[in-house]
């Protein structure tokens, strides 16, 4: 009787157990009060990189600009938007960023997979019927709207053709998928570039929605974030607009615009570096993961999802910065971003574009809570490689940490009921704070022994520092004594209470 009641009262308090873990989430946060001042210092440094590169690489125009939590904290502009009429670039300036329109276009497929509209698995050819049964080989997998948005789908890179289909019709797209697909890899099996991927998922929007995609991104994601953007480049402001050139012979030839069509969910978009600056803001605001308010027009975990790597793509253990300095990278597609982790650890989000007169890119680093923006009006301006550069100048010259994770409020207990054990390790299976595994793998007088004879060197203690967390449910401390420190790593399990599944210590040389 006794053991039925204690299961109902157990069952009673697990709710009262998980809101506890929510009410007690304390998210990372930047250690250094004075970060941004220290980014605003590198401004001249940028500024000169930019503008020898901008020479370097016969940038008719540019315009740049960096952000720092949610802020635009400095930017810059060089050269012209219009060489005919002398139009001086600035970053009001509407230049078209091409592929960096993709990830609007994954932002709204998930705002409508958020409102249950459609699912990230749903076969492709629910939405467009003329795709059903397109594949490489018999056994391939069926085309979901995931392939689709990881680049996936195994269609063939698409480049330059696809830079020639921006202002294609929506029937103009069909007809293509209808007369059938020439696949280059078998689908789910490889990342290859789709711009025509990209366009199909323009299509889907408007079927799920009942609008149009470039409406669509319009009301659900530029209004909301107040940004000026536009697709159609005849609706924008003559003196403000990015004319397109390509340096030819010694000289810059302009490259006719392009119209808006549904080739514009891959590579359509033009606005500035003020206005895109608000949606990189967006996009940094998604971190770290915490429990204020959602204020955005997309929810924040479906912009970390976006920022999660869904296909691999290229391992350079000999990569190297444009200063020379070596740092392996590997790189992937989340959903329409590209995601880069550094030798360094460091996370970094981004999206180039290039088109006929135009090269731009953004790059973020979501746990350093920074991002730069380069737009460009000579075709396929190398715009990557040099925000790399200039992303990588500030966190070095402002000496730039990632966000530090608060210790959980269970891994700080731990860690204090730890302490009260050692180095004796007395009355440790009475304690209650080992879970049901541990000491079938750890033995008490194993357990003694080791800490007896650490603590018997390094003599007696001066300070426990506090728990340094991995995670939630795991993280270590140090133990200053005076003859040296010893470090304890420990592992919480994943039960209501978690209790101590692994423990290590060690004598820190």
């Amino acid at each position: 009787m006794y053991k039925y009641l204690s299961g109902i009262i157990v069952l009673h308090l697990l709710p009262l157990l998980f809101f506890a873990q929510i009410k007690d989430y304390k998210p990372a946060v930047f250690a250094d009060d004075n970060r941004v001042e220290k980014i605003k210092s590198t401004q001249k440094v940028v500024g000169n990189i930019l503008a020898d590169y901008a020479k370097a690489n016969h940038f008719p125009g540019y315009a740049y600009g960096v952000v720092v939590d949610g802020n635009l904290v400095y930017s810059g502009s060089s050269g012209y938007t219009d060489i005919a009429k002398k139009i001086p670039a600035t970053t009001k300036s509407m230049f078209r960023i091409a592929s960096m329109s993709k990830s609007f276009t994954a932002m709204a497929i998930l705002k409508l997979r958020d409102e249950g509209k459609l699912k990230l698995d749903d076969p492709a050819y629910l939405y467009i019927p003329e795709l059903k049964n397109q594949s490489l080989t018999a056994d391939a997998p069926v085309i979901t709207i995931r392939n689709l948005l990881s680049h996936s789908a195994g269609f063939p890179e698409d480049n330059p053709w696809g830079d020639r289909h921006l202002a294609d019709t929506e029937q103009e797209l069909i007809n293509i998928i209808k007369k059938g697909i020439s696949f280059s890899t078998t689908t789910s099996l490889n990342y290859e570039y789709s711009n025509l991927a990209f366009c199909m998922l323009g299509l889907i929007i408007h079927k799920v929605s009942g609008e149009y995609y470039a409406d669509y991104i319009r009301k659900n994601i530029w209004q909301p974030l107040h940004m000026n953007a536009e697709w159609e480049y005849t609706k924008v402001d003559p003196n403000l607009l990015a004319h397109g050139y390509r340096w030819l012979n010694e000289d810059w030839k302009e490259e006719a615009l392009l119209h808006d069509g549904i080739g514009g969910a891959m590579g359509g978009m033009i606005t500035s570096v003020e206005s895109f600056a608000k949606y990189v803001s967006f996009h940094l605001s998604a971190w770290p993961p915490r429990n204020d308010k959602e204020d955005g027009p997309v929810k924040r975990s479906s912009v970390r999802e976006m920022h999660q790597l869904w296909t691999f793509n290229i391992f350079n253990p000999n990569y190297q910065f444009p200063n020379g300095r070596a740092c392996g990278i590997v790189t992937g597609y989340g959903y329409g971003l590209g995601i880069t982790k550094d030798c360094e650890g460091r996370t970094m989000v981004a999206h180039s574009g290039g088109l006929p007169g135009f090269g731009s890119n953004w790059r973020i680093l979501p746990d350093y809570g920074i991002g730069v923006i380069l737009l460009a009006n000579v075709t396929y301006a190398p715009t990557s490689y040099i925000n790399l550069a200039v992303l990588d100048t500030i966190v070095r010259m402002a000496n730039l940490q990632p966000r530090q994770l608060p210790a959980s409020v269970i891994l700080t207990q731990r860690k204090n009921e730890i302490v009260q054990l050692l180095p004796d390790y007395d009355h440790a299976k009475t304690s209650g704070i080992f879970a049901e595994n541990f000491f079938s793998d750890y033995f008490v007088d194993s357990l003694k022994k080791e800490a007896t004879t650490i603590f018997n060197e390094v003599g007696k203690i001066k300070k426990v520092n506090e728990v340094v967390p991995e995670n939630q449910l795991r993280g270590y401390f140090i133990i200053e004594c005076d003859k040296g420190n010893v470090q304890v790593n420990f592992t919480l399990t994943p039960e209501a209470i978690p209790l101590i599944q692994e423990y290590h210590i060690k004598r820190l040389k």
